[in-house]
């Protein structure tokens, strides 16, 4: 695409204060007909100067820059989306139609109980529910995030060692094929992680546990499906030895569209787990978030769920504040409440043998990708996986052609890339997930793009290590640009020719 008038070069969409034109104004403002009052009046040494070179636009022009940089956009709206581990779905409109509901979103967080019944209800059902799915006992949606969601989970394993007088029990233990934010969260509660590596088959072996459990294991953390997409066989005996050393079994419930309506956590040994509602339940992901990361647990945890914790009383639902274990409020509020909304129209539109379903498509999906793509791609390992695949650059590697390389061609070919070098214990990986949402024909195409990019790394490798060739940015100097990043337009650092607009 080239910009109007300039022929030949490539088009650049430039910044407002490219566009700024001494003198241009988006809207009219009259003269106040009250006193003007200064600003540092009122907000004292906060306010701010004269900003230097602050644009200067029409609103045609604001419009015109806004939407052209909305069509650069990738989503799962325009395409297939297959990061591996991240789970983007499709966003149903009727649910987000549901949150946008008025008495939805002008609630007050402050709001007294009386006037947010309908809410309390809302949130007592999805936890009623979460509780069902899980196989568990009590849940709280208070945590923003499924990290946060791991934090309070180790934190309510402490709270549970403390309180029995188990006061030796600060290790915790991790595979090596878990979610990163898994050693992090145990890390933050100031617990000692301890790595436990899997074989070649990628999963965890009873025997492996041999010497590691003692007195001091708090607890033991387990991705299921792991992040090589394959589900843990042993978690019951593995569950069982833990159990048996005083520990408590986490789980990573991040990777629950592998088992929702089809298998619970609580009936493998599981002790706690969070859930990602913005993986699992549609609903919106990062910059559309925010998200919500609501944990599940026994009974045994039950006393140290954070406040504020939904209570019914006969018809009436209240705020119990007055928990004497908790471990604490982890949220400003009661939790990311819009989320809580679309996850329950979510589970509510599909109900039990919807989420079933769910789960049987993104399985299938996610075999058919490795069943097609094994004969262009090395693998990691050989077993069936779950909701997810690993493919792995080896063989391109032999042609030059790296996992990074292959990534940026697929922009060529219309996709967005997956996930890339990640999980760590697989050297050059590529990990893709592609749900339930996908169909026969976006899974054939994605197959077809992959199948050609493998083809053109074997025959004219360059192309390959060249790519994107049709993107706005093409490759950039990602050592330099995290080390020395320009975060803010001035004139001198302006690329265009006459050094202020287009």
């Amino acid at each position: 695409m080239t910009t109007p008038g300039r022929s030949g070069l490539l088009f650049r969409e430039p910044t407002l204060f490219e566009r700024s034109r001494p003198g241009r104004r988006g809207v009219p403002i009259d003269r106040p007909d009250v006193p003007a009052v200064d600003p540092r009046e009122l907000l004292g040494a906060s306010a701010r100067d004269e900003i230097t070179d602050f644009p200067e636009v029409s609103e045609l022009e604001v419009v015109r820059h806004f939407t052209r940089l909305s069509q650069w956009n990738f989503s799962i709206d325009t395409g297939t989306y297959p990061l591996g581990s991240c789970t983007m779905k499709y966003n149903p409109r009727l649910n987000e139609r549901a949150a946008a509901l008025p008495g939805f979103a002008s609630l007050h967080p402050l709001a007294p109980e009386g006037a947010i019944q309908g809410i309390l209800a809302l949130g007592y059902t999805l936890e009623e529910v979460l509780a069902e799915i899980s196989g568990l006992d009590r849940v709280t949606l208070q945590p923003a995030a499924g990290a946060q969601g791991e934090f309070v989970g180790m934190k309510m394993i402490q709270a549970y060692h403390r309180a029995r007088g188990d006061l030796k029990r600060d290790r915790v233990i991790i595979p090596n094929t878990a979610h990163g934010t898994n050693p992090a969260s145990a890390a933050l509660n100031g617990l000692e992680v301890v790595e436990l590596r899997v074989g070649p088959d990628g999963i965890v072996h009873p025997e492996d546990l041999d010497g590691l459990l003692d007195e001091r294991t708090a607890a033991f953390m387990l991705t299921n499906p792991n992040t090589l997409g394959v589900f843990e066989t042993y978690v019951e005996e593995i569950a069982s030895r833990v159990h048996a050393a005083g520990g408590l079994v986490y789980m990573d419930g991040a990777n629950m569209n592998a088992l929702l309506g089809v298998a619970k956590p609580g009936h493998m040994g599981v002790d706690v787990m969070h859930f990602n509602l913005h993986k699992t339940f549609s609903t919106p992901h990062g910059g559309g978030g925010p998200g919500s990361g609501p944990v599940a647990v026994r009974n045994i945890l039950a006393p140290y769920l954070p406040v504020p914790v939904i209570r019914r009383e006969g018809e009436r639902y209240v705020l119990d504040e007055e928990f004497p274990n908790t471990v604490g409020r982890v949220h400003g509020f009661m939790g990311n409440v819009g989320m809580w909304i679309r996850a329950l129209a979510f589970i509510r539109t599909l109900g039990a043998d919807g989420l079933a379903d769910v789960t049987r498509c993104a399985v299938l999906n996610a075999n058919y990708l490795l069943a097609a793509l094994r004969s262009s791609y090395d693998l990691p390992h050989g077993r069936r996986v779950m909701h997810e695949c690993v493919l792995t650059d080896k063989r391109q590697q032999a042609h030059g052609v790296s996992t990074a390389d292959i990534a940026k061609r697929m922009m060529d070919y219309g996709f967005h890339p997956p996930t890339i070098y990640f999980p760590l214990v697989v050297s050059g990986a590529l990990m893709i997930e592609p749900t339930e949402n996908e169909s026969l024909e976006s899974l054939d195409a994605l197959i077809e793009a992959l199948e050609s990019i493998a083809r053109e790394a074997a025959t004219e490798p360059d192309t390959v290590r060249n790519a994107p060739t049709r993107t706005v940015v093409r490759r950039v100097d990602e050592v330099r640009a995290a080390r020395q990043p320009r975060l803010r337009w001035t004139r001198e650092t302006d690329p265009s020719p006459s050094g202020g607009g287009a």
